[in-house]
């Protein structure tokens, strides 16, 4: 074995073969030869099985370009410009020293990995423009604000959701082709601990472990004792809560906290395994292997199902636990992606609560996990999709839901049946739950307010399939596919040419103002210019009055369907267990917990989101149509995407502005860019403000309301729970004008954002000297051959691969034939 295919094996995540081939000799010559009987005698597993045929195909690709054709090389590549004025030799390369170009480049898996190169390459141009570009005048620091908004670090959020025992680790595992990382099997899940699942910079597992504050904690503690204390008489085992409160306390502290008070609970000797809990700091935990990280990591999100022989004392640390973040190194599905196992309905501790509903809204895809033994009727999946169905539609940034079916591979009554046709009815039962899912999700009115049939699709998988084969091929898993979905967005094409895009409008703009070839028509193009913006601005502005006159008229439908319904409502929740008895116990719950109550099991409730849900229901139509989710179409019926200063049009007429028109249309697109982001953030706070500003006006009567105690509690309750919504009839209209007054800033905000931007890059372009800018002509040329070659032929995989071929020959040979101590 040489050098060359250890390198290999290492760059495409698969280091731990690297003995096995080097057992059995392989090496550059003869990797190449490999059959697939060979190959799977090597790999034994499926994934990284075919993770390295992919891999050697495209090897195989490059090896024959090489062969067949020189690639071209062009020396000035080595060091950008070098005709700096006033520059001496000297000082070049002490640039150069400093703004070394990065180390080969790793190769990663067709499409990304050219476009990776391509990246790269022109962010060190930029850089070493960035340096070149002195302080001492406004075009000069325009440009280096420019060159630094260049970079945006996107990363995608995938949630996960699934109730315990779906299957929701080993779907993960198996996606991301790491076998043993997520624990699953005799342990149980805790529904409280959030765990994120990303990549890593180093080459090592590591596990970040995020605490509740111990204030936290001892509030918890204190709610403990009280609902222990005063649920002596009842009937333990049908409550939720005391269960829930006894499987914590046992998790940390065994049987001990049966003894001891809440005060004595948070002595120090409790947590002296985890000194980042006292400290108020994050736990991190670094290992060589997924296996090894996994028994580590297992005590901060689940404990044993049972405490049995050999687990006597034994703490298990989830209660205290907010998130868990697992990285792992050379992961191919997870460069731009986070997966984040979520629990179903939030928490009801507060800083766990806000940063679940902080995630669920950033997800721009969310899995739901079911079994796919009767998927279509699972109450709980639908249940906790539902629930979400608004924090991730108009709320959110959610532009997909995937229903993922999982255990697609088990069958009852299999025994007598031959592979063949117990492969049929594998594949058959797989489409009937496909259609019924299909068919259930089309019945659920309230998720597809927010969602159309295109964006919600169906999987059934088997993890277990995936891995051994025995009945599927991978495929017919649907492993695969879900892949292929994380790898597209992974591979972040349009993030790419944004960059390169930009970097050739920034560097067109400096060398046009190094030519001056328009200084004669500086006066005649500006104005022409600014006439063009001026009616594009005009024309958003139009479209967004017509939009805020709508949500007006919808909310105020709203208001008054509100003001007409709200006492039924009222009465509904508050009377619907007119004996009292265990609504006693909800009802206080609900109102300690400011108008929610997230039980063990069963449905969210929420009387806040009663009470706002016939504004709610008013607008969410309209919400949607305006800040639409999916890609293809921007907000405010696209007025923000048509926005052009028609600059195509202008550059027969102005020839000799060429360089500057060039600049102004790729600010044009980048400020549309910006802005299409900024409005998928801000416009969850338009959307959110209706129900936080029901949550504000109600909080003080439900304050009032948890004061009571003794005799006649329910009624007092119930009674201080109407009388304050009555005397607060004006709350409706507050949140339509909250909603109103949010909607209208945003609206300013992006006005203001287009309008100073085109105006201050106009200005700049036509009306700066450029005197004190470097020469600039070697990196533009060099950039503009990176776009061409991004945008010309998109779905040429062969041309990317001959271009990445290329840099890497150039790399190996400016390392071998520069003298000791240069710099490239």
């Amino acid at each position: 074995m040489d050098n060359f295919v250890r390198t290999k094996l290492v760059e495409w995540g698969l280091s731990e073969w690297v003995e096995t081939f080097k057992d059995q000799e392989i090496d550059k010559e003869n990797i190449f030869d490999l059959d697939d009987r060979e190959i799977e005698n090597l790999i034994t597993k499926a994934g990284p099985r075919m993770r390295f045929k992919k891999n050697l195909k495209l090897l195989k690709v490059i090896k024959s370009e090489q062969n067949h054709q020189l690639p071209e090389f062009d020396s000035r590549r080595v060091l950008p410009s070098t005709s700096d004025t006033g520059k001496r030799k000297s000082d070049l390369q002490n640039d150069a020293s400093r703004l070394q170009s990065p180390a080969k480049r790793q190769r990663l898996s067709m499409p990304g990995f050219a476009e990776s190169i391509i990246l790269s390459d022109v962010k060190s141009i930029m850089t070493f423009v960035h340096e070149r570009l002195n302080d001492q005048d406004k075009l000069s620091a325009f440009l280096k604000k420019k060159i630094s908004d260049l970079e945006t670090d996107k990363r995608e959020l995938v949630g996960v959701f699934g109730k315990t025992g779906a299957g929701k680790s080993s779907l993960i595992n198996a996606i991301i082709e790491e076998k043993n990382l997520l624990p699953s099997g005799s342990i149980n899940a805790c529904t409280s601990v959030m765990i994120k699942v990303e990549a890593n910079t180093h080459n090592k597992y590591e596990a970040e472990i995020e605490f509740i504050t111990k204030e936290e904690w001892k509030d918890e503690l204190w709610s403990f004792r009280q609902l222990l204390d005063n649920n002596e008489n009842q009937e333990k085992e049908d409550d939720d809560d005391y269960r829930d409160a006894v499987e914590k306390l046992t998790a940390l502290y065994g049987e001990e906290w049966k003894e001891k008070s809440s005060e004595n609970l948070m002595e120090n000797k409790y947590f002296k395994e985890i000194p980042e809990f006292l400290q108020s700091r994050r736990k991190i935990l670094r290992c060589e292997s997924a296996n090894e990280l996994s028994a580590q990591f297992v005590k901060y999100t689940r404990s044993e199902s049972k405490q049995g022989e050999g687990n006597e004392g034994k703490k298990w640390f989830w209660p205290l636990v907010k998130c868990v973040t697992v990285r792992v190194p050379n992961n191919p599905f997870l460069q731009h992606v986070t997966l984040v196992d979520l629990p179903g309905n939030g928490d009801c501790n507060k800083s766990r609560d806000q940063m679940w509903k902080g995630i669920v809204g950033d997800c721009s895809i969310v899995w739901i996990v079911t079994e796919i033994n009767r998927a279509a009727a699972e109450k709980e999946a639908w249940e906790i999709l539902e629930s979400v169905s608004s924090l991730i539609g108009n709320g959110g940034e959610c532009q997909q839901i995937h229903f993922i079916c999982t255990k697609s591979d088990l069958l009852d009554d299999s025994d007598d049946l031959s592979q063949a046709d117990i492969h049929e009815r594998i594949v058959n039962r797989n489409q009937e739950a496909k259609d019924g899912v299909r068919k259930e999700f089309n019945k659920r009115t309230k998720i597809k307010k927010h969602f159309t049939d295109d964006s919600f699709k169906v999987f059934t998988v088997s993890s277990k399939e995936f891995l051994k084969g025995k009945y599927l091929s991978p495929e017919e898993t649907e492993i695969p596919q879900l892949q292929g979905f994380l790898q597209e967005l992974n591979d972040c094409h349009s993030e790419t040419v944004n960059y390169v895009n930009g970097a050739r409008g920034i560097l067109s703009l400096i060398h046009g103002a190094n030519s001056r070839g328009v200084d004669d028509k500086k006066a005649e193009v500006c104005a022409e210019l600014e006439r063009n913006t001026n009616l594009q601005l005009r024309n958003v502005n139009k479209e967004m009055e017509e939009t805020y006159t709508a949500f007006e008229k919808y909310l105020d439908d709203g208001v008054e369907k509100s003001k007409r319904s709200y006492g039924e409502k009222l009465k509904n929740f508050l009377y619907r267990g007119k004996k009292g008895g265990a609504f006693h116990k909800v009802l206080k719950c609900v109102v300690k917990n400011g108008g929610v109550y997230k039980p063990k099991k069963g449905t969210l409730i929420n009387l806040n989101m009663k009470l706002a849900s016939c504004l709610i229901d008013s607008i969410d139509d309209e919400f949607r149509k305006t800040f639409p989710n999916d890609s293809e179409r921007g907000a405010f019926n696209g007025v923000i995407d048509t926005f052009s200063l028609n600059t195509d049009s202008l550059f027969e007429k102005y020839k000799n502005a060429e360089l500057q028109l060039r600049f102004l249309k790729t600010e044009e697109e980048k400020i549309k860019a910006k802005l299409n982001r900024t409005m998928r953030k801000q416009k969850k706070r338009v959307y959110s403000s209706l129900i936080e500003t029901i949550e504000d006006i109600m909080d003080e009567g439900y304050k009032k309301a948890a004061e009571f105690s003794g005799k006649d509690t329910l009624y007092n309750m119930r009674e201080t729970i109407t009388d304050h919504v009555h005397s607060k009839e004006d709350m409706f209209e507050r949140a339509k004008n909250t909603m109103l007054e949010k909607l209208h800033s945003l609206m300013e905000k992006i006005l203001k954002t287009l309008e100073e931007t085109m105006k201050e890059s106009i200005e700049r372009s036509f009306t700066t000297d450029g005197g004190l800018l470097p020469d600039v002509s070697t990196e533009l040329e060099m950039v503009k051959k990176h776009y061409d070659k991004l945008v010309g032929t998109p779905d040429d995989e062969t041309s990317l691969t001959g271009f990445a071929d290329q840099v890497e020959t150039a790399e190996t040979w400016t390392q071998t034939s520069l003298p000791r101590g240069s710099a490239v």
